[in-house]
């Protein structure tokens, strides 16, 4: 990412980009550590103005342990399912880590996690993705406009929330207080016609856009490899 006051960043002309997207349970007791790592991937990119993008998909399977996580989505799920599929890992376990949709691994190991993005950071330029926020989140809902190249990649966007705390009352996290960053709030994945277009998502009602991101990756259908990113803060969103 660039500048903390950007009013949008997009993967470099001259090198890659990583989009790390983290799946998490706040009913998961390992995966705190995993959190942790994330928030420091996103700080990091944004001290350095590099553009890493990070997410944070919450999956609804360890709901049954006694605490419902407030974040998870069971579309969150079914996409860490489509993963498992394609990257072989077997099973689904939290926290895992997936970097540009081909690299997998625990997402609490930060030497993965840094060898894995400094990787995608030497790759070969992506293609181009713009986004900029066409409305504010009023009504519930988010405008974002893209601006890319015909391409039979899915476009994918996202929007992140940083600065979130739960009080978690039951679960393997019992009595903690939960600090997470970049927690998915809305998702949306179609394929883009035209050069240009406008997607628009859900948003929930307590989302605050001062904290908030809107980013965008264009992935491929086949091997699931993500071939552009881009990502715009809510607060450039006209008023």
């Amino acid at each position: 990412m660039t500048d903390p006051t950007r009013t949008g960043s997009e993967a470099r002309a001259d090198g890659g980009f990583a989009v790390v997207e983290l799946f998490t349970s706040q009913g998961c007791s390992s995966c705190p550590p995993a959190e942790e790592v994330l928030t420091e991937i996103e700080r990091d990119a944004r001290q350095r103005r590099l553009p890493v993008f990070a997410l944070g998909f919450h999956v609804d399977y360890w709901d049954y342990l006694g605490w419902p996580d407030r974040f998870a989505d069971a579309a969150y799920t079914a996409r860490q399912e489509a993963y498992a599929r394609a990257l072989g890992a077997g099973r689904l376990y939290t926290p895992q880590m997936v970097v540009n949709g081909t690299v997998e691994f625990v997402g609490s190991d930060r030497r993965q996690a840094a060898t894995a993005i400094a990787s995608a950071l030497t790759a070969v330029p992506g293609t181009p993705l713009t986004l900029s926020v066409a409305d504010s989140p009023g009504g519930g809902r988010v405008l974002v406009d893209y601006q890319t190249v015909p391409t039979p990649a899915v476009l994918n966007v996202a929007v992140v929330e940083r600065g979130l705390d739960s009080e978690v009352a039951r679960g393997e996290n019992a009595g903690r207080t939960l600090r997470q960053d970049n927690v998915v709030r809305a998702f949306s994945s179609m394929r883009p016609e035209t050069e240009r277009g406008r997607v628009e998502l859900a948003v929930p009602p307590d989302l605050d856009p001062r904290q908030a991101s809107v980013i965008g990756y264009l992935q491929n259908a086949g091997d699931n490899a993500v071939v552009g990113a881009a990502a715009v803060d809510m607060s450039a969103a006209p008023r």
